[in-house]
């Protein structure tokens, strides 16, 4: 027979539910950084740190505007930053105070950043946020392109 399960229809069930649910848990551990500790901060912190963050990456926009190096679009609306690159490809950066951290989608994928004092580190590698996003901005935008993060 095809397809012959050993075993009840219900106990069947539950072993596909456990090893579901043991294949998300492993992916959603997969995605937190086993070295980092991320810096407890207040909902006013927070707050102040990705207020500073987007700022820094408006101001460079802006800059590079000014200097004619390229045109980027940006659209911010509360904690999300959309950036519309030349040909269309866009970067989003969205704020999730709930978790404290900073996300960043991509072309190339999404990331999650945590605050590990003085800076926004990647919960699976362990970069630094400016510096993926300056490698981000750089590979859509077609040229090189660098953000300093903000002074603390």
């Amino acid at each position: 027979m095809h397809g012959l399960m050993v075993g009840t229809p219900r106990r069947c069930n539950r072993r596909m539910r456990v090893a579901t649910l043991s294949r998300i848990i492993a992916r959603i551990l997969s995605t937190m950084s086993a070295g980092s500790t991320a810096t407890q901060l207040t909902s006013a912190e927070y707050e102040a740190l990705t207020r500073a963050a987007l700022g820094r990456i408006e101001a460079a926009l802006d800059d590079w505007l000014q200097a004619d190096v390229v045109d980027i679009d940006s659209h911010r609306s509360g904690g999300l930053l959309e950036l519309t690159l030349p040909g269309g490809s866009k970067i989003v950066i969205n704020t999730q105070p709930p978790l404290q951290e900073l996300w960043l989608a991509a072309r190339s994928g999404g990331r999650h950043f945590r605050y590990v004092r003085p800076r926004w580190v990647d919960t699976r590698d362990g970069h630094e946020f400016f510096d993926v996003l300056s490698r981000e901005l750089s590979a859509q935008a077609g040229t090189t392109l660098a953000i300093d993060p903000p002074s603390t």
